[in-house]
């Protein structure tokens, strides 16, 4: 398998279709030579020049200039390649079949343009029409791909809220059988029954308002407290800026849940989880930390492992995501930073 991903890294794949327009190319021509060395060595100086051309204008050109929007750099960058190439080209045949006259550019100018940069022109950009086509199949593909995940993502999600469902429709009433006393035991039970309702009745598999999903994260937050004793600190912070966009749903909360599972429990020391939510050019960043114990493996729980959340990521935020994660002897942390949509 490794061979076979070398082999199409390097394009060997491409060897066959060149030698056989070689000859292809000798074969019609070859009389037009003097001796069959002469044709050979004029054969194959041809050939190069035109995959260099091609190389160079699928694998380069095009992905640096023209898929960026450079169309005028694109189109004055193809045209001195391949003017210089085709005057390269004459300067190497000209030594080959021994022919002085090459080497003049200004003798019978128009003949040498018809003869080499106009076909040189039209080769190259059929070879660039054939790699468009490709890659925009590759795209309509893994656009394709992109939507089947995300719809079997969402019907996971739905599958998933049948038990909050229940519970919710439960909680109230046992919210009525709390003593109105105990005014912590109703709060936590209704903020429990918000995150529930948040999960149910809001989130309906497109973007939310970051206000939304704040007020969940806060919520989750806060009833993580209740647990917690004065040996433990967690700190939730939110700059003023986070506001007024849109993010997808549950997209944070997996990092929250993983902080407070493996937070430490020192008797002596720090236990802590910080988590601070800033927004600045155009970006979201969002880190979170939490103290561990020494030696103690994170991984990210509830079914969804951290590369399940990288995935996720990268069908909901392609190229508009950064994830860093630092994981120390004694402390985890994640670093997301989103490019979110003005």
């Amino acid at each position: 398998m490794e061979n076979r991903s070398l082999f199409f890294k390097y394009k060997l794949h491409h060897i066959l279709p060149w030698m056989l327009l070689f000859g292809i190319w000798f074969y019609f021509r070859y009389q037009d030579y003097k001796t069959l060395s002469q044709a050979f060595w004029v054969t194959l100086v041809k050939v190069v020049d035109l995959a260099i051309m091609i190389y160079v204008t699928n694998y380069v050109l095009i992905p640096k200039l023209l898929y960026k929007k450079r169309y005028g750099w694109f189109a004055l960058v193809l045209v001195l390649m391949i003017v210089a190439s085709s005057i390269s080209k004459m300067q190497i045949i000209g030594r080959i079949i021994h022919d002085a006259r090459l080497f003049d550019l200004s003798t019978n100018l128009k003949v040498r343009i018809y003869d080499n940069v106009i076909p040189h022109f039209f080769l190259v950009i059929a070879g660039a029409a054939f790699k468009l086509l490709y890659d925009y199949s590759k795209m309509q593909r893994r656009l394709t791909e992109m939507a089947k995940e995300k719809a079997e993502a969402e019907l996971s999600f739905l599958k998933s809220q049948i038990n909050p469902h229940f519970l919710f429709n439960s909680l109230n009433s046992v919210y009525f059988l709390i003593d109105k006393e105990n005014p912590e035991a109703r709060q936590a039970l209704h903020k429990f029954s918000d995150m529930l309702r948040y999960q149910l009745y809001e989130v309906k598999g497109t973007k939310i308002p970051i206000e939304k999903e704040l007020s969940y994260l806060k919520d989750y937050v806060d009833l993580q407290k209740l647990r917690k004793d004065e040996n433990y600190s967690v700190e939730f912070n939110c700059s003023p800026e986070v506001e007024g966009f849109s993010i997808e749903p549950l997209l944070l909360i997996p990092f929250v849940e993983n902080a407070f599972k493996h937070i430490s429990h020192k008797m002596a020391g720090k236990n802590f989880v910080k988590l601070n939510m800033t927004r600045s050019n155009g970006h979201f960043n969002f880190i979170i930390e939490n103290s561990k114990e020494p030696g103690r493996t994170t991984e990210l729980h509830g079914g969804i492992g951290l590369n399940n959340v990288k995935r996720r990521l990268e069908l909901l935020y392609p190229e508009k995501h950064e994830l860093e994660i630092n994981n120390k002897e004694d402390s985890y942390k994640v670093d997301l930073k989103l490019k979110i949509d003005q």
